[in-house]
């Protein structure tokens, strides 16, 4: 079986909608001969290019068409392949503990690599860079709950925000948060306000 014939067959058992790199195929044979496969297969139409050198199966809908893959995920396997670490930026990580209303209009994340700013699909994403202890737990609801303390910041984080947190994390989340590296600050308000929660 040529290279083309094995990468098309590894192809078409990747779930639809799934997005996925060149280099997941890259053992097959050459860069040149993996990214010729994959842009003839582009032109067939049987997968689609959501940003450079990320691709899926074309996942439709009746009712929206073509299904798009969460940027998170794009965005998360781009960083793979680079070797990179991501996480959600603190005002995104702030809104899904119900701690804002605010929804960026730009998706943001943290990286361990160079800030910059990419296009999926229609959307443009940024990508800032960031230091060690901001992407600790990256991936992990910690690590969420971790952005959001970043990004409210010292004078900003109360009872109401820790509460907010603990009741958007398990116990053995909340756990693996408070024993984590970070700002004495942090850490303090968390001891604090955790333990006013538990006397109250």
């Amino acid at each position: 079986m040529s290279t083309a014939e094995t990468i098309r067959n590894r192809v078409m058992r990747v779930r639809r909608g799934e997005p996925f790199t060149n280099t997941r195929f890259l053992r097959l044979g050459s860069r040149a001969s993996v990214d010729k496969t994959l842009s003839r297969l582009v032109e067939e139409g049987v997968i689609q290019r959501i940003t450079r050198g990320v691709f899926m199966r074309p996942k439709k809908s009746k009712f929206i068409g073509n299904v798009m893959p969460d940027v998170t995920k794009v965005v998360e396997v781009m960083a793979r392949d680079h070797g990179e670490t991501i996480q959600v930026h603190g005002a995104e990580a702030a809104r899904r503990f119900k701690l804002s209303t605010q929804v960026p209009t730009m998706p943001v994340f943290y990286t361990s690599g160079p800030s910059r700013e990419l296009k999926v699909s229609n959307l443009t994403v940024k990508l800032k860079h960031a230091s060690h202890r901001k992407l600790l737990l990256a991936g992990k609801r910690p690590g969420l709950a971790l952005s959001a303390l970043w990004y409210l910041g010292k004078n900003n984080v109360n009872a109401n925000v820790v509460d907010a947190i603990r009741e958007g994390l398990t116990t053995e989340e909340f756990e693996t948060l408070i024993h984590t590296d970070m700002p004495a600050w942090m850490a303090g308000a968390l001891e604090r306000y955790g333990k006013e929660a538990v006397h109250a």
